[in-house]
């Protein structure tokens, strides 16, 4: 066999294991107008907007492995929405697919919530756009892929940005953070794309003004955006119980505009540069994907009343249960476990410590949004968590999360560079 050929071989072998990333984003700002949603209960009709509405991915490839990363500017995203994307994604494992919400409140129904007469208020027509916005920005992503290393930071997030509503300090003020650098080309040495993961209830501007928003998570990826040339991406923590922007005023009332929509999401912006900034660089480092399917009890009549009225009801609601795909992602130092709503931040504090590396993640909303999450200790207890138990699936839902995600832990590998 020629030495030149040898050579060639060698250098695509080597190639194909080096890991690349890439990313694009998608506008699914509805034009016209269309009602928001944040939450249960009829959609109001949007009058105008405040930024634009986006689906971001982010792909990570490596050998055989293959991972995208999925942002959408809604309150949630349900698997039936992003079972539909996936199916139009060929190049990449279909249950290495991840979707996470922001849980804006400013933005279209995607759960198409039925009134007490079983009619809706969503645009099913919207949201099947999107979806094709989602696959269509995971398979430029993957198309764009380039070689890259990692920068991973996890560290305080300072600064008037989120507090607990229920317990003003009970909530977790760890922001991570995982930056992709270039190493060839036009992006050498420059951001790929920045990922920050912080639990926070993007609802400064909420449903009731008639007013369509990425909230404080526009003026976020603004700033990252200025400030490092590529793209960023948001995806949500443990937010529940109730973790929300901190836009309290000094007489009590609250700052509702979009001005404080720019100052909260400025302010973790500079934060999450902050913390990855002086981040050593891991070169070429590992990726891991794998999951489980888990299914939940419902005692919830509420949420039972929406899964059998809704027309995104899922074949995996069988009127008592429902099932949904959990993940464990390792990238470089950072391990990544998914949640399928609003764990309230006990939940997120006790996985977190349970994971194997200085750089653990939380994705809540991610794959589905079946409201909040609590352990059964708490589930009804108290009546400050009444709204929280009332739009959860059941008391057994935070149990059997955490049961399944440490099995999930115990069974992977630990992260590594």
């Amino acid at each position: 066999m020629p030495l030149l050929f040898i050579s060639l071989l060698l250098s695509i072998t080597n190639q194909s294991q080096e890991l690349k990333i890439g990313s694009a984003k998608r506008t699914i700002t509805p034009n016209p107008l269309i009602s928001v949603s944040g939450g249960v209960g009829a959609p109001k009709m949007a009058t105008e907007k405040k930024g634009d509405l986006f689906v971001r991915a982010v792909v990570f490839e490596k050998g055989n492995e293959k991972i995208a990363i999925v942002n959408i500017d809604n309150l949630g995203w349900p698997s039936a929405l992003g079972d539909k994307s996936r199916k139009l994604i060929k190049d990449i494992p279909f249950n290495n697919i991840l979707i996470s919400a922001t849980h804006t409140h400013s933005a279209p129904d995607a759960y198409a919530f039925p009134d007490e007469t079983g009619k809706h208020g969503a645009n099913l027509e919207y949201l099947d756009w999107c979806v094709v916005q989602i696959a269509d920005a995971v398979n430029e992503a993957l198309h764009k892929s380039e070689l890259a290393n990692l920068k991973i930071a996890v560290g305080n997030a300072e600064g008037k940005i989120a507090y607990n509503y229920y317990a003003p300090e009970l909530y977790d003020p760890r922001c991570g953070v995982i930056q992709a650098i270039g190493v060839k080309g036009k992006n050498k040495d420059k951001p790929i794309a920045t990922l920050v993961n912080y639990a926070i209830h993007p609802e400064v501007i909420g449903n009731e003004q008639n007013i369509l928003s990425p909230d404080l998570i526009g003026p976020l990826y603004d700033r990252i955006e200025e400030k490092t040339g590529g793209m960023a991406i948001f995806i949500n923590g443990a937010q529940g119980g109730m973790v929300t922007a901190d836009n309290r005023l000094e007489n009590g009332k609250e700052a509702s505009d979009w001005q404080e929509c720019i100052r909260i999401g400025n302010l973790l912006a500079d934060e999450a540069l902050r913390i990855i900034k002086n981040a050593p660089l891991q070169i070429n480092p590992t990726i891991y994907c794998t999951y489980k399917k888990v299914v939940f009890p419902i005692e919830s009549e509420m949420l039972k009343f929406i899964l059998q009225n809704s027309p995104l009801t899922r074949g995996s609601f069988d009127g008592n249960s429902i099932s949904t795909t959990l993940n464990l992602l390792n990238i470089g130092t950072a391990q990544i476990v998914t949640i399928p709503g609003e764990a309230l931040p006990n939940i997120g504090y006790y996985l977190k410590r349970n994971m194997p590396t200085e750089h653990p993640f939380l994705f809540g909303l991610t794959n589905d949004a079946f409201g909040y999450i609590l352990t059964k200790e708490d589930f009804n207890s108290f009546e400050r968590y009444n709204y929280v138990s009332r739009t959860s699936l059941g008391e057994m839902t935070g149990g059997i999360l955490t049961s399944e995600l440490l099995d999930l832990i115990k069974n992977s590998p630990q992260p590594k560079e």
